[in-house]
């Protein structure tokens, strides 16, 4: 997956941190309804309409495939209880595969592990025409012109399934993280910018990325527990002034693309599969270190956000100010942004200058901030949570930790997973990454397959710490 950055708009003006204050969390899990029968009217209930945040009030389904391999790890039984999202990634994905169960198995299995309860299951929608067109390979199994194949082989028999009354007529809430990376590489990666690619031209010129995901949100919000969330990049990819409306316009058009309404989307995604940090404390974009600000240090290059729970706040209600429902909410991917462990700074950095000040207190490791591979420093994050500040209806970890973002050398495989230089950690960069090493863990395998030595990463380095 591609996670890109572009040149920001030179404007130095002084910005407002977006953000607001933690607020105290409320646990995902509710009690069971006493009796078989009253939990089974909660459950009618919580499917005849919709509610405002899917997760409040919800206990959220732990992917039984991802829970074993985690458990089987040294010190992975901490962990392996947490809920996941589960990848629709290809065709096959549907039915299932080898190791992983398909969509009807997944939803059964929720129905059981639900008790009669509320229950949120994550799906992440994840395979456009064109897929990750400004990745250095190519990591999805469609063409750039496969639109109608996207539609009919891979929509429709996800809507297909999720209509069926044992599902629609349940207390499952489903959760559908809408094809990440996609939109906002219309607005980062074309047009002749620096960072463009020919392969994201295409996607832009032939409407298809706007037309699939339109075609997604209408279809799958169609069905009556179906919260859609589009995804919304990271704040150090769209958190610059000439990625910000750009990115909120694109959404609103997809989300009234293909006879869809903004009303099917019920929230953004931020930072899914991605390593931003959930909330710098050591520094902020209104500081001044020796007469310069913040946002002229190199990390922050004149961004306007410094981690995901300011952007994440701002980015919901600019959507709201370009025609978006005012309730929609935002969840915020925290599965690998917790840069734990002994890198982690105790405080500010040193006010020698600015960029010193910035590195020295920053807990994101990366080298920098368009580094999205297997990242070598990263840790667990916040654990799942619903509501935990405001316009946040829930942190969650869409990607199971443990599975690769892809391979560290090519690998010959049926899964349509190219090689991408960014996940080799000897490739010294491009534009999109400032030209710099892709700091990667080596010996990775294929996108999606199990990576030991990246979950003991994350083991190792979680904040809070296990």
């Amino acid at each position: 997956m591609s996670r890109t950055t572009s040149p920001p708009t030179r404007h130095r003006r002084a910005a407002a941190l977006a953000g607001s204050a933690l607020l105290a969390a409320t646990a995902l899990t509710v009690s069971s309804l006493s009796g078989t029968a009253a939990a089974q009217a909660e459950g009618t209930r919580a499917a005849a309409a919709k509610v405002d945040n899917p997760y409040a009030g919800a206990k959220v389904y732990v992917n039984p495939d991802w829970s074993a391999k985690a458990a089987a790890e040294s010190g992975g039984s901490k962990i392996s209880n947490q809920p996941t999202g589960v990848w629709m990634d290809r065709i096959a994905a549907i039915n299932g595969t080898t190791g992983a169960r398909g969509l009807r198995a997944h939803l059964d299995t929720a129905l059981t592990q639900s008790g009669g309860s509320p229950m949120v299951v994550q799906l992440v929608i994840y395979d456009l025409p064109g897929r990750d067109c400004a990745a250095l390979a190519s990591n999805g199994e469609l063409g750039p012109n496969d639109i109608d194949k996207y539609k009919t082989q891979f929509i429709d028999p996800i809507a297909s399934i999720l209509s069926e009354s044992k599902y629609a007529n349940s207390n499952l809430r489903i959760v559908t993280t809408i094809e990440i990376d996609s939109l906002p590489n219309l607005v980062t990666n074309t047009g002749g910018r620096p960072t463009a690619t020919p392969q994201c031209d295409t996607m832009k010129n032939n409407g298809n990325y706007v037309k699939g995901v339109g075609y997604a949100l209408n279809k799958l919000g169609a069905v009556g527990n179906v919260y859609n969330y589009v995804d919304a990049g990271h704040h150090g990819w769209i958190g610059w002034d000439d990625n910000f409306n750009a990115t909120a316009q694109v959404i609103k058009q997809a989300a009234t693309a293909e006879g869809s309404t903004v009303d099917k989307v019920a929230g953004i995604i931020v930072n899914t599969a991605n390593y931003s940090a959930l909330k710098e404390n050591n520094y902020t974009i209104n500081d001044n270190i020796n007469g310069k600000s913040v946002r002229e240090s190199k990390w922050v290059d004149w961004n306007r956000y410094v981690d995901e729970l300011s952007f994440a706040q701002a980015f919901r209600q600019e959507l709201v100010n370009v025609g978006l429902p005012s309730n929609i909410g935002a969840l915020i991917d925290t599965s690998r942004n917790g840069w734990g462990g002994t890198a982690r700074p105790a405080g500010p950095g040193a006010k020698t200058d600015v960029d010193t000040y910035v590195n020295g207190g920053r807990y994101d490791r990366r080298i920098h901030i368009g580094n999205w591979c297997n990242q070598s420093g990263a840790g667990l994050g916040e654990r799942p949570k619903a509501a935990p500040a405001s316009g946040i209806d829930a942190y969650v970890w869409m990607k199971p930790p443990g599975e690769s973002d892809g391979s560290s050398s090519s690998i010959p495989n049926d899964e349509g997973k190219g090689f991408d230089q960014m996940c080799d950690p000897t490739y010294t960069g491009n534009p999109r990454n400032g030209n710099n090493k892709s700091g990667a863990l080596p010996n990775a395998p294929l996108s999606g397959h199990w990576f030991s030595a990246q979950f003991q990463e994350l083991l190792k380095n979680a904040y809070p710490a296990l």
